[in-house]
């Protein structure tokens, strides 16, 4: 039996070259089906991302971008992922600053 590989969300704004916030937006409104995984991983089947492509470059020829994903769209995607994280390690550092110092 052959699994078929389910697509990330980092690989689908490779394939369509927009970044991986716009693609949990394409998921969200349907756009794109998009399958959970355990009910926390979103992932992608590679046909229905294909199709989705051939049909915006179709429509849409120039809104194909062709140039990567540049630094601020990466910074930005960042920043969306992980603000919880770097939230959660500036309180913590306070926290243990403050015990440190006895307050």
């Amino acid at each position: 039996m052959s699994e078929e590989k389910l697509l990330t969300v980092r690989e689908v704004s490779v394939i369509l070259g927009v970044s991986e916030k716009d693609v949990l937006d394409l998921a969200e409104n349907g756009t794109i089906p998009g399958y959970k995984i355990g009910g926390l991983y979103l992932r992608f089947k590679k046909e229905q991302v294909d199709q989705y492509f051939k049909a915006r470059h179709h429509l849409h020829p120039e809104t194909i971008k062709d140039e990567p994903v540049g630094v601020k769209s990466r910074f930005k995607d960042f920043l969306y992922f992980n603000d919880f994280y770097i939230f959660s390690t500036i309180l913590i550092v306070l926290l243990v600053y403050l015990v440190y110092r006895g307050l």
